[in-house]
């Protein structure tokens, strides 16, 4: 294949180089998988878990209520039953319960007459928990991914991370780490490949939605994975992918990402995550259709809060005035606790900084959900000061945390200090801004490019859309949407050739810069991507513009 020469420099910007690398990145049928035993304690949780089968021991899944957590619970629970194990599963509740392995629940799980918990996406962490399931007669194995403390839970830890882990690939996601125990018992015990291939839409759906890097391994899983969601005859993602508007047989990442994980994260954010797990293994139509329903529902109360909540911390940051912030801590009464970790994402997204927000709980306690931009480790700053919290959790980007109201502010001297260290050492990491991956001129501006950047799919953590640059005049520009919410630019590269742009993200801000650039005024450079669109059966380019920027005179 003849690469665009753009495409080209993107790819080897992403140390895409030789026609090994080029063959398997684009290819269909990626080969890139490793040996599920070499994970730290595979083999002897294989042996725990086929023990327990054997002896016709109840086993328990445990996971956590986000889009991976439901889905490596369906995952594992799945493959169990198909050995003819006895099975039940427990998510915890965000609410009363929260994230990861309590004691409460053990307890519960022990009383309905479990001898084994599996752990899957959480529990490398809970060191004192597994202690708890130990001194009441719990067998326990975890399987995470999330980043290891110091301490370690004394009992077989299956996690990429492990510091004795062999494996050569330390992004899985939670449903990843599942699917290699599954691979393992599959190949153990000699199950048919279809055990394993019947559940690669689990594991697209949650890699996706764990926004882990998709590279090298996690690549291979999600090109699989989205094809068997586009072929998938699993009720529930049926009926949820009707639900939704969505077409099965053209779904793409970004399909999955804004819509599908949204609604299944729905549940766990402002009801039961259970109602997800439940949709994604029933066998029964009319229950997947009502339950497909059901989280429909969630979704709509979750953007009706969500709105609100967001509505409500931009009033308050606008009213203090600062625009030199290093961070931001919001500490909110009466914020529903299931969506503080979006809302902390959109004001990321605004303001560029790690932002946390809290709430406080029934209890007493401060309870927060964080978000970083890249180039920013939140929890590595955290778990510098692990006295500061109740409890907290999480990876680079994202955070959740439980501090007592007494300790806020000293969390917030931490984060001021922490945080003015970073931003000397690296300033651009918060300017809010994104850089372009590659400038491109009109000569490389073409079907030749959006068509090759398709089969650059999936896109997403470290494998991002390409974010482009490109020189242009502004020939006109005007407010569209229904309220006039959004700005379009008719725009003119230097070589005459046309391009219509669209402004989702800072209207107001870029069209001043677009009205200095009208009428033969200065050139500007518009940071975005190039698409394709369709109007009455005609394709064209379109430009999505992340922002507007003057290009200093030379």
């Amino acid at each position: 294949m003849e690469l665009n020469p753009s495409i080209e420099r993107i790819l080897l910007n992403r140390g895409i180089s030789t026609p090994e690398d080029l063959e398997e990145y684009l290819s269909d049928k990626p080969q890139t998988t490793y040996d599920p035993f070499l994970l730290h304690d595979m083999e002897e949780g294989v042996d725990l878990i086929l023990s327990a089968v054997d002896m016709g021991k109840n086993i328990c899944i445990y996971g956590d209520y986000d889009a991976d957590g439901v889905t490596s619970v369906a995952l594992l629970k799945g493959v169990l039953d198909s050995m003819g194990a006895h099975t039940s599963y427990y998510i915890p509740s965000r609410f009363d319960e929260g994230y990861g392995l309590n004691s409460a629940a053990l307890d519960k799980i022990k009383e309905a007459g479990a001898s084994l918990v599996v752990t899957v996406d959480c529990g490398c962490t809970s060191v004192s928990e597994v202690e708890h399931a130990k001194e009441i007669g719990l067998e326990i194995l975890i399987t995470d991914h999330h980043a290891m403390k110091d301490e370690i839970p004394d009992c077989l830890l299956i996690n990429p991370k492990h510091p004795d882990s062999r494996y050569p690939f330390r992004s899985l996601a939670g449903v990843g780490v599942a699917f290699k125990v599954a691979q393992a018992l599959v190949e153990t015990v000699g199950l048919p490949k279809e055990v394993l291939t019947s559940n690669l839409d689990l594991v697209g759906i949650g890699t996706i939605g764990d926004v882990v890097p998709l590279v090298d391994e996690n690549r291979m899983l999600v090109k699989y994975g989205l094809r068997a969601i586009n072929v998938s005859n699993r009720p529930g993602l049926k009926a949820l992918i009707e639900r939704v508007g969505l077409t099965q047989g053209a779904l793409k990442s970004r399909d999955i990402s804004h819509v599908v994980v949204p609604h299944i994260n729905a549940a766990g954010r402002v009801d039961n995550a259970t109602l997800a797990a439940r949709l994604m293994q029933t066998k029964d139509q009319d229950k997947a259709v009502k339950l497909a329903d059901s989280l429909a529902e969630c979704n709509i109360n979750r953007k009706n809060l969500q709105q609100s909540l967001l509505r409500d911390c931009l009033e308050t940051l606008e009213a203090e005035g600062d625009t030199d912030r290093k961070f931001i801590l919001l500490d909110v009464e009466g914020a529903h606790e299931g969506i503080v970790g979006i809302v902390a994402s959109n004001i990321r997204e605004k303001y560029g900084v790690p932002t946390m927000i809290m709430t406080t709980t029934p209890e007493g306690e401060k309870k927060g959900s964080g978000r970083s931009p890249d180039g920013i480790d939140l929890f590595s700053v955290l778990n510098k000061h692990p006295d500061v919290f109740v409890r907290f959790g999480g990876h680079s980007a994202a955070c959740g945390f439980t501090v007592k109201p007494e300790e806020v502010s000293r969390l917030r001297d931490i984060l001021e200090e922490e945080m003015g260290v970073k931003y000397e050492a690296a300033p651009e990491a918060f300017s809010g801004k994104k850089e372009p991956e590659i400038f491109i001129d009109e000569d490389d501006a073409d079907f030749t490019f959006t068509q090759q950047q398709d089969l650059m799919e999936p896109f997403g953590k470290d494998n991002p859309r390409p974010l482009i640059g490109l020189k242009l005049n502004v020939k006109s520009y005007d407010r569209i949407g229904a309220e006039g919410q959004f700005l379009r630019v008719r725009g003119i590269m230097p070589k005459g050739k046309d391009m219509l742009c669209v402004d989702f993200m800072h209207p107001d801000e870029d069209e001043v810069i677009a009205a200095r650039s009208y009428g033969g005024g200065d050139t500007i450079l518009a940071v975005g991507y190039l698409e394709e669109r369709e109007w009455n059966g005609t394709k064209s380019l379109q430009f999505k513009i992340e922002h507007l920027e003057e290009v200093p005179s030379e």
